[in-house]
Parts: structure tokens; sequence; C-alpha cells
């Protein structure tokens, strides 16, 4: 493999989306940011650790080679990556993952498998996404030993506010039990909704905790449900949606380390309306 001379970023290189809780727009998240990363240039690799296997149905992609090839079999991530957009390359999930995480169990060195085989195709690649299940299994640890940042999405609502203190909790366990200096990168509201008091208040309670690392919330939008349907990315349906603009903000912010921070005035009842765009 030729060495490439790798793009300036200034969020993390290896980065996990997570989050315990279901339901908090982690899928979304992952493609969203992995598109709008390659669209600017970045070439970028998404692996989905989650068994569902989301990601590949969100793409429209179907793949031979999974994740279970890499771990299992010792496939290179080049090998069970496929293309599914410019600058952007996927290693899917599916089922055979759980069978996947019962040979992670017997081996030595468990939680750092997942490191070992990724490693060393980071020459191809600017950035390296994993989209996390929501749950604390082995190829979490595995994910989360891997990265040095983490995306936590959580739901403008009171049940996910409650499921960050788990996610702070698991940090903290990664870095002191398996030795691994992993950070929170940012917090990301989702499913945000103006008019919606619980998703004002969701967002002061984070900007609290979290100061500046909490982001610019993702708007609510209908299309966002609809993309994975259609196998496209929020940048392919609706382009012009406040969910498009919202992530692009995000990913301005990994690669800039500007645009998607809270200002200091930032009034959650003063944003626009979240319109079903």
């Amino acid at each position: 493999a030729i060495r490439r001379e790798k793009a300036k970023v200034h969020g993390p290189r290896r980065l996990a989306i997570f989050n315990h809780k279901g339901g908090t727009g982690k899928t979304t998240t992952s493609v969203s940011i992995a598109a709008g990363l390659a669209a600017r240039g970045l070439r970028v690799l998404l692996v989905d650790t989650d068994s569902q296997g989301n990601v590949g149905v969100s793409l429209g992609v179907k793949a031979e080679r999974t994740l279970y090839h890499m771990l299992v079999m010792g496939l290179k991530p080049s090998a069970a990556a496929v293309n599914v957009r410019e600058n952007l390359d996927l290693v899917v999930s599916n089922e055979t993952l759980a069978a996947a995480e019962l040979y992670l169990a017997g081996r030595q060195n468990r939680d750092r498998i997942l490191r070992e085989r990724l490693t060393p195709a980071e020459d191809q690649y600017d950035v390296v996404l994993l989209d996390c299940s929501p749950s604390l299994s082995l190829m979490n640890q595995n994910a989360l030993v891997y990265a040095d940042g983490i995306l936590v999405p959580v739901a403008c609502d009171f049940l996910s506010l409650v499921g960050v203190r788990q996610v702070i909790k698991t940090v903290k366990n990664v870095n002191s039990l398996l030795h691994h200096p992993v950070q929170i990168y940012g917090v990301l509201p989702t499913f945000y909704d103006a008019r919606a008091r619980i998703c004002r208040d969701a967002v002061d309670t984070l900007k609290q905790h979290f100061g500046d690392k909490c982001l610019l919330p993702i708007r609510a939008a209908t299309r966002v449900k609809e993309a994975p349907a259609q196998g496209k990315t929020i940048f392919e349906l609706a382009p012009e949606s406040n969910a498009s603009e919202d992530y692009r903000a995000v990913v301005e912010r990994l690669v800039t380390g500007k645009g998607a921070e809270l200002p200091a005035d930032f009034s959650p009842a003063s944003q626009p309306m979240a319109a079903n765009a």
C-alpha cells in the first residue's frame, strides 16, 4: 500500500459514535458525518460494529465480506471494505458479528483485536469512523479501545440525558481498566425541536455539563427518517434541509475545529423553528 499524505483534521482520526441508549440517531449521525467528510475530499473508512447492520442498509449496500471476516478470518480491511461513495469505504456487519464476539471472548487481549486489525489500514484513510451498537458489549469495548475520540448523540428527552451518565462512566472505565486514553470529543443533541420545552431544557442541561463539547443540535426532520429507506444520505435526499445544514456544521467542526459549538449566548428558545424540511 502506498503511503499517502493525510489531510489535516482538527477532530479525532479514530472516532466512535457511541451511546448505550438506542434511538438517539447514532447510525444517521455516523452515515451523515462519514458522507460529509468524504464530500470534503477526506478519505473515510466507516466501520459498522453493530450486528443489526443498519449502516449498510442506510447506504443501500450489501457486501459478501463483513467485519466478521476481518476479526475472525484476519481479512485485511482493504479486502473487507466496499467503496460506497467517492472517498468513502464501508465495512459492513450483520448477524455473524455475534459469532465474532464469541471468538473475541476466547482471545488474549480480547479488547484490542479490532485495533490490531484496523491499524494497518490507517495509511489509506484520513478518518476512521465506528458506528457502535447501543450496548456494553465486548465489541464496543474493542471500538472504544481503538478510538481516540467519542461522539455521543443524545436525543433531546429526559431518559437520554440519564443515559449520558452511563456513557461517562464507561469512558472512565476504558481509561482506567483498559488503559486506553479515550476522550469524549463531543455531545450531539439530536431530534431537536425548538418548540418543545423538553428539547430546550435538554440542550441547556447538556451545555451546562459539557460546555463547549456540547455541539449545536441536529434539528428534527422527517427527511432524516426517509433517507435510509432510499439508501441515501441526508445530503443526497434533502441537501437544503435543516438536518443537512446541522450535520455540515458538525463536519466543519471536525475538519477545522470551528463551526458547531454552541455560542455563549445560545438560547434554545430563540432557534429557528424545526420545520419538517
